[in-house]
C-alpha cells in the first residue's frame, strides 16, 4: 500500500471536479516499472496476472499520471483488484522488490512439520 494516498497541487479543492482516481493495482505496476525498474513481464510475474493485463492496466495508469500533472487534478489512490502480501507466501521470496521479506527459516521447519 503507498504510504500516502493523495497527491497533487496545493491550490485546489479537492472535489470531484478536481480529482483522479488511481487503484492500487494501477499504484503498484508504476512502482515496480518505473521505480524498481522490472519489465512487464517481471511485473506480472511478481502481481500475479498476465502481461497484457499488466500493458492495460500501466497504460491506464501513465494516463492518470498524466492528467493529474498536466491539469492540475488531485491524485488519490484507492479501491482495485489486489491481495496484500502478508511476508510468507513463496512468491515474495524471489520477488526483489517485495517490502516484505520471506522467511526462508519459516518454509524449512513448516516443510519438518515444526
Amino acid at each position: 500500500m503507498p504510504q500516502r494516498d493523495i497527491y497533487g497541487p496545493l491550490n485546489v479543492p479537492i472535489n470531484e471536479g478536481h480529482l483522479i482516481t488511481m487503484t492500487v493495482d494501477e499504484y503498484e505496476t508504476i512502482r515496480l516499472i518505473d521505480l524498481e525498474g522490472f519489465t512487464q513481464e517481471q511485473c506480472a510475474n511478481q502481481m500475479n496476472i498476465a502481461r497484457t493485463t499488466v500493458q492495460g492496466i500501466y497504460n491506464d495508469a501513465r494516463r492518470k499520471l498524466a492528467q493529474s500533472l498536466v491539469n492540475g487534478k488531485v491524485l488519490r489512490i484507492e479501491g482495485g483488484d489486489y491481495k496484500l502480501c502478508n511476508g510468507f507466501e513463496k512468491s515474495c521470496g524471489g520477488g526483489r522488490c517485495c517490502r516484505h521479506r520471506y522467511d526462508r527459516d519459516f518454509e524449512k521447519n513448516e516443510d519438518k512439520g515444526v
